[in-house]
């Protein structure tokens, strides 16, 4: 594919939210009549694999120049991580702080609260490693009366949760240390799903944190409702969408 097609199809799409496979068909069309479908797919195919394009959806993109979310961990997470990594050598795990979506939300958020989701079979075991081991409150599968009375009032807890199977997670390596950290989709819908936890996003407030991600990074929403799915908070989660950024995802919702 010529470099000349490339920038003008960044030109042609670079303010657009997305844009559908058939509008990018016509695009090559303009340039290219006798184009056929086999060989479009491969320069979807090309796009994608240069990075230029980003599916959002099956049949809908995104011009690549959205950022990759990368949030910035922690040196406690990182410690975290390593004992966690260490001593469940065989577990899968991810870890991520409530203090990444102060990057998102209208006001900045005090409260900051470690959240370590992990394979069912090692909670209990984790819960006891850390109470052990960390200075830190630790708290396993709080339910709301414990949220309400000892996780809210504590300087910087750990919430131990379990991690739902096929959580869109991403790994990472900090400090020579390697581990797991949740996708922004897996985060937007977990909002949703621990709304006992998170009680204190509603709102205006979790309108924010959706519109900036999905304004500043290529949200995959094929990822996130499927996990949506998985949470039984699909249809909570697309009538949401509906309700407040229509203009935005009127496409992918529909």
């Amino acid at each position: 594919m010529s470099k000349f097609l490339e920038n003008r199809l960044m030109e042609e799409f670079k303010n657009r939210d997305y844009f559908t496979r058939d509008e990018l068909f016509e695009f090559y069309r303009f340039f290219e009549p006798d184009l056929k479908e086999g060989t479009f797919g491969w320069r979807i195919y090309d796009l994608k694999d240069k990075n230029i394009i980003k599916s959002i959806k099956r049949g809908l993109y995104v011009i690549s120049y959205k950022a990759e979310y990368i949030p910035k961990v922690s040196p406690e997470l990182i410690k975290l991580a390593k004992r966690i990594t260490e001593k469940f050598v065989d577990a899968k795990y991810c870890i991520w702080e409530t203090e990444w979506l102060n990057e998102f939300s209208q006001h900045q958020a005090s409260r900051r609260i470690i959240l370590i989701e992990i394979e069912k079979y090692f909670m209990e075991s984790l819960f006891y490693e850390l109470k052990d081991s960390s200075r830190k409150e630790i708290f396993l599968s709080p339910d709301q009366k414990t949220i309400d009375f000892y996780v809210t009032e504590s300087n910087y807890p750990v919430v131990v949760m379990n991690l739902i199977t096929r959580s869109p997670i991403d790994s990472r390596t900090e400090e020579r240390v390697k581990f797991h950290v949740p996708l922004l989709e897996k985060i937007l819908v977990d909002l949703f799903a621990e709304e006992g936890l998170f009680y204190y996003l509603k709102g205006s407030e979790l309108v924010h944190i959706y519109e900036n991600s999905i304004r500043n990074y290529a949200i995959n929403f094929t990822t996130l409702f499927s996990y949506a799915r998985r949470r039984e908070r699909e249809k909570e989660i697309k009538q949401f969408l509906a309700n407040h950024m229509h203009h935005l995802v009127k496409d992918i919702i529909e």
